[in-house]
């Protein structure tokens, strides 16, 4: 099921609809099929290939016979990043060194890296994956596209690059960084689609304007393909109205496959799961348990097509939801919601639970300042306090003590309307606060 519409909406122009793959409008009932018969076969493997798996099966009297029904993968323990650590570097694979083709490792910022590995299958699922989501995104083989990721062991640069050329689309394998660069590159090879994290296509934009540039009228940029950290409803306006361009919002992470498990149609209404390869499941973070279709908890992966590394009931610490709702697009997979937080960044102040993107959310809503800000946590006495560097877009208000005041006061208001408590606003010069060409850091803890 192929067919392409041209649409032009809002700030951007360019093709949607095309469908890459059948299985991306299976039935509910054909779906469940194929993914029991995957899971089946990926217990099995796991039970008798992995000492680490089989030991917390037998502890709880789990073995793949018992997994007879979709209802069943409950029973299966869960798997958590720490048991990738303790099993470092190769402790959790299926298969010998020797059948791998590929290995990419997390930073290990907090202890050691954690390891994921390929068969020349997996790199070919991977790339199978990544052409369905530029494909849903509107990318077609007209286009262009300059990946700014960071190449090396960070899974998102490869995965995407080698998806696009499997989409039939021109890569331009930039890596991060050199932005005056990039915008050259950009200008000169007519790019049509940006690969980088939405931080990072915010500061290009920037600097194409110090440079003299017009994001939306010197370069050709019409679609952004952006994951590696979380962004707000907020962020995406303000990516499009800069840039004119369609921003579409991938999932993954490198314990799962990389970028890949989901990603955004043009409808922009949920990424949709390639869910014939991995089992979604939402849980109390707290208490484990499944909850039901369209509540919000802890997203929860089983990868059931993965050679090298196939993990059970993965707990990826993002806060979602599922959504089973048709799609306009004709696509019959289940959708997630975008990303509300993690249980792990998520900040207790006060009693309080705060999420970043709550607090982004708020600033970028906020007209005078602009997308770049920071987060700190601190500690008077025995109480908590949260403060925020703020920075503004005209530098001509840092003359006014009064509309600073108006400004400050504003962000506090709001800041309390939406988390409940209070937060000190310091209002600071354009372009002063730190650029991130990855990953922005948003958050500094001094408690």
């Amino acid at each position: 099921m192929i067919y392409v519409i041209t649409v032009t909406m809002g700030y951007y122009r360019g093709i949607i609809g095309m469908i890459w793959s059948k299985e991306e409008t299976l039935s509910r009932a054909e779906m469940e099929a194929l993914q029991l018969e995957r899971l089946q076969r990926t217990v099995t493997k796991i039970y008798e290939k992995v000492p680490y798996y089989r030991t917390k099966m037998d502890e709880i009297s789990i073995n793949p016979s018992k997994i007879e029904s979709l209802e069943d993968l409950k029973k299966l323990p869960f798997t958590i990043k720490d048991d990738l650590r303790q099993n470092y570097p190769f402790g959790l694979f299926t298969t010998s060194k020797k059948e791998l083709v590929r290995i990419h490792a997390s930073s290990g910022t907090t202890g050691k890296p954690t390891v994921v590995g390929y068969t020349q299958n997996d790199i070919d699922t991977w790339s199978e994956l990544i052409a369905r989501l530029v494909t849903m995104a509107g990318a077609t083989s007209e286009d262009v596209a300059q990946v700014a990721f960071g190449y090396g062991l960070f899974t998102g640069a490869f995965g995407l690059h080698y998806g696009l050329e499997r989409a039939g689309v021109l890569v331009v394998p930039t890596s991060s960084g050199n932005t005056e660069k990039q915008l050259m590159l950009m200008k000169d090879f007519e790019t049509t689609i940006l690969v980088c994290t939405p931080s990072y296509a915010l500061h290009m934009a920037e600097t194409a304007e110090k440079l003299g540039l017009d994001p939306k009228k010197d370069l050709h940029i019409r679609l952004g393909l952006f994951g590696g950290e979380g962004s707000s409803e907020a962020m995406r306006t303000e990516i499009q109205k800069v840039w004119g361009m369609l921003a579409t919002e991938n999932y993954g992470m490198s314990e799962l496959i990389g970028p890949g498990v989901s990603g955004e149609c043009t409808y922009l209404n949920g990424m949709h799961i390639n869910e014939d390869h991995f089992l979604p499941e939402i849980i109390d973070p707290i208490t484990g348990e499944v909850l039901p279709a369209g509540e919000l908890g802890e997203l929860v992966i089983t990868t059931i097509t993965k050679e090298a590394l196939p993990l059970i009931r993965y707990r990826t610490k993002d806060i979602t939801r599922l959504m089973y709702e048709p799609c306009g697009c004709g696509r019959t997979t289940v959708r997630m919601a975008k990303i509300e937080g993690r249980t792990d960044d998520m900040l207790i102040i006060r009693g309080v639970n705060v999420f970043p993107s709550q607090i982004e959310e708020v600033l970028l809503n906020c007209a005078g300042v602009g997308p770049h800000y920071e987060i700190l946590v601190k500690k008077s006495g025995h109480l908590d306090y949260l403060e925020i560097d703020v920075e503004l877009i005209d530098r001509s208000l840092l003359d006014s003590y009064q509309k600073l005041q108006e400004l400050g006061g504003k962000i506090r208001h709001e800041l309390r309307t939406v988390l409940g408590l209070e937060a000190k606003i310091n209002l600071v010069s354009p372009r002063t606060l730190k650029r991130y060409e990855g990953k922005a850091k948003r958050v500094t803890d001094l408690r």
